[in-house]
């Protein structure tokens, strides 16, 4: 495998053209930070791994081939279940590394021991995440183990803060220095965003911009793969308040696909297969292949754009370069 081809997954590197079908934005096990300590809530692993593989198996039925686990650090990650569920599954697994918002940082992230107390600046979030890649992703008190295959990091929903803006900075470095890609959930200003993460000198087909099927996200998938970045509707299978439906998302990956951008478009629901401390996002990991595409054929999409978004688009994004 040459760096151009290969894909960090939990069990080793595999050329990017042996993923297949690709969720690109998933949660595994989600929990809460915090929520691992409560009285009332009970992590058994093997109803966790029971109820993953089960999912997993469906996805793999259904034609999938590689789940990303988008969680980043310290929500939930666990490298050891998802080897196991890896090769009982035969469903590729990318762990991601990262942090974000700030709301969901610990607070030894933004008031660390120093002299006097200062959050962290975008050089110590790139070490912290490129270690995640180039010596492995850490297992709290225990070990490293396995590369990520991605940075993943998420914007405040009203707005980018200081912080915010510094995690934007330190994936976009941490990035450029290990050759994985940058995911990040957007804000408020989706396009001030990529910018900041462009600024680092990261090339724009390197990013994945998320969040983007929000109804006050009108117009800017267009703007954000115009720019050279890749659109992720990730929220695929999950309607009502903020959200749009799945015929409205049909009918914008269509005018994407016709405007010339399909090339910049990827897929995801942002499926939750268990979670502890929070409501789960209750959609298969299935759902894009059994429900979204049969709909994108009969809107006219072709099977070459179909291969496009789900397999091309989310290989040459997690290869590393």
């Amino acid at each position: 495998m040459t760096a151009t081809t290969c894909v960090n997954t939990v069990l080793g590197p595999v050329e990017a053209d042996e993923l297949g079908v690709v969720a690109v934005h998933e949660a595994l096990l989600s929990v809460l930070p915090g929520a691992q300590y409560a009285f009332d809530i009970t992590i058994d692993r093997v109803e966790v791994f029971e109820t993953l593989a089960a999912k997993l198996t469906e996805f793999r039925a259904a034609g999938g081939g590689t789940v990303v686990d988008a969680t980043g650090m310290f929500h939930g990650r666990d490298v050891r279940l998802y080897e196991a569920l890896s090769r009982t599954t035969g469903v590729h697994i990318v762990a991601s590394t990262g942090q974000g918002p700030e709301e969901l940082l610990g607070g030894y992230f933004l008031t660390p021991q120093t002299n006097p107390p200062t959050p962290w600046p975008a050089e110590k979030w790139a070490d912290l995440f490129g270690q995640e890649v180039t010596d492995g992703m850490v297992v709290p008190r225990v070990e490293r183990r396995g590369a990520a295959g991605l940075v993943t990091t998420a914007v405040t929903r009203a707005g980018a803060t200081a912080t915010d803006t510094e995690l934007l900075k330190g994936a976009a470095r941490a990035a450029l220095a290990t050759g994985v890609a940058v995911s990040f959930r957007v804000g408020a200003d989706p396009l001030a965003e990529l910018e900041t993460v462009l600024g680092e000198g990261l090339a724009a087909d390197r990013v994945a911009v998320g969040g983007l099927d929000r109804v006050d996200m009108s117009g800017l998938a267009a703007k954000i793969a115009e720019r050279g970045a890749y659109v992720v509707l990730d929220h695929i299978g999950t309607e009502g308040g903020e959200l749009p439906t799945d015929a409205e998302r049909v009918a914008l990956v269509a005018d994407l696909v016709g405007a010339g951008l399909g090339d910049r478009v990827l897929l995801s629901s942002s499926a939750t297969g268990v979670a502890k401390g929070h409501p789960a996002t209750d959609v298969a990991f299935s759902h894009v292949l059994t429900s979204f595409v049969p709909a994108l054929r009969a809107a006219g999409v072709s099977e070459d754009d179909v291969h496009r978004l789900l397999v091309a688009n989310p290989a040459a994004l997690l290869a590393l370069r």
